[in-house]
């Protein structure tokens, strides 16, 4: 049995082939000093919004666009992705990936603190929410999230594992708590079908019952 999973997860990562917008847009994160969500995480992102027929989807964190392009290319072409950051210069980042990918009537950017966007939200009409922005707020993310979310909509938390800092109990570090805290939490909710994937630096999905 192979036990180099370092290697593995190289193996994984490097599998996924971005095309030229999405590449650009990664740059332009680099760029910019945002962690993008890596090419195999934003690839798993788009296939669950296309296996779930997503056409109303939540962004927290818009970035530069990488997962947001993504979710894009498995959503239907009648689909909506909403797609919330505080930042100007990330968002102006993103929507001309947007205008290169030919899709920005497609999505609905909105500048602002997710804390404050996300309950003008409706209940329930939601396919698909995506946090991946400000670790130390997930918690108030994910519960907002699951209240938007139908049954059966998927919540996607991105760097759920915190640098890899989560499997380690030594690490007492407070994001590194607040990400083990917040995945204890959902597997706890009778609300939620939850797995702990170890793409890119976690992903924390869960499934509403």
């Amino acid at each position: 049995m192979p036990t180099d999973k370092a290697l593995s997860w190289f193996y994984c990562e490097e599998s996924v082939a971005e095309d030229d917008v999405i590449a650009e847009a990664r740059e332009r994160a680099e760029e910019l000093g945002t962690q993008a969500v890596s090419p195999a995480a934003g690839a798993l992102l788009g296939l669950l919004a296309r296996a779930g027929h997503a056409g109303a989807v939540v962004e927290v964190g818009t970035g530069t666009g990488v997962a947001a392009l993504h979710l894009l290319r498995g959503m239907p072409d009648t689909g909506l992705l909403t797609t919330i950051d505080v930042e100007v210069e990330h968002q102006r980042a993103a929507k001309e990936a947007f205008t290169e990918a030919g899709v920005p009537t497609r999505v609905r950017a909105i500048r602002g603190r997710a804390q404050d966007v996300l309950p003008r939200l409706t209940d329930g009409a939601y396919d698909m929410v995506v946090v991946d922005a400000d670790p130390d707020n997930h918690p108030v993310y994910a519960e907002h999230a699951i209240r938007l979310l139908r049954s059966g909509g998927t919540l996607a938390v991105n760097h759920a594992l915190c640098d890899d800092q989560v499997a380690d109990p030594a690490r007492r570090d407070e994001p590194t708590v607040t990400a083990r805290d917040l995945h204890r939490a959902l597997r706890a909710d009778d609300r939620l079908d939850v797995v702990m994937l170890g793409v890119g630096d976690g992903l924390l999905l869960a499934v509403r019952r």
